[in-house]
């Protein structure tokens, strides 16, 4: 080291680099994974229908969100659904043989497959409980607006198309007097 390199500025160390978010590419991918993954293993009916159940909501939800005024932990439980938690949960069921995870007690008596459908049933609990949220701020819009059109037009402001002409009555039978 010479005598110049203690007088240069040491910008530090580095800050490791943190790994993008996911595209919507990448989500979908994901939910067609688990769909997969759970069609071509010898799971469950029950295993199967609670995972589509999920990545049915989550392709219904997800698209919504950014309009939808969820908070960060409400976008953030979605993708993470998508990419990490419903992968993990169904991961770790699958590489189980089948005969020991759905015979074998693991938990508090239950076998793998029920502590699995537990994990299931809570995380689509959780999505549709954010879908709900998603959906009820698109229903209270049209609620709003259903108020303004009904304050803008509402009878006794006068009508948007003039009523039709009644027809003239017969002059026989006009009062002159």
């Amino acid at each position: 080291m010479g005598l110049f390199d203690w007088f240069k500025d040491d910008p530090g160390p580095k800050a490791p680099e943190l790994p993008a978010a996911p595209t919507a590419q990448d989500i979908t991918a994901a939910l067609d994974t688990m769909d997969a993954k759970t069609a071509s293993s010898a799971v469950s009916p029950a295993v199967t229908a609670r995972v589509r159940r999920i990545t049915q909501r989550l392709r219904e939800t997800l698209p919504r969100m950014s309009n939808a005024g969820l908070t960060s932990a409400d976008q953030y439980a979605l993708i993470a659904t998508a990419t990490s938690y419903l992968p993990q949960t169904v991961g770790s069921y699958v590489r189980l043989p089948r005969d020991w995870a759905d015979s074998r007690p693991v938990d508090a008596g239950r076998s793998s497959l029920l502590v699995l459908i537990d994990q299931l049933d809570l995380l689509a609990e959780t999505v549709d409980k954010i879908y709900d949220a998603v959906l009820a701020k698109d229903a209270e819009a049209l609620v709003v607006h259903g108020r303004f059109l009904a304050e803008k037009f509402a009878p006794g402001r006068g009508p948007l198309v003039p009523a039709p002409a009644k027809p003239a009555a017969p002059a026989s039978t006009l009062d002159l007097g």
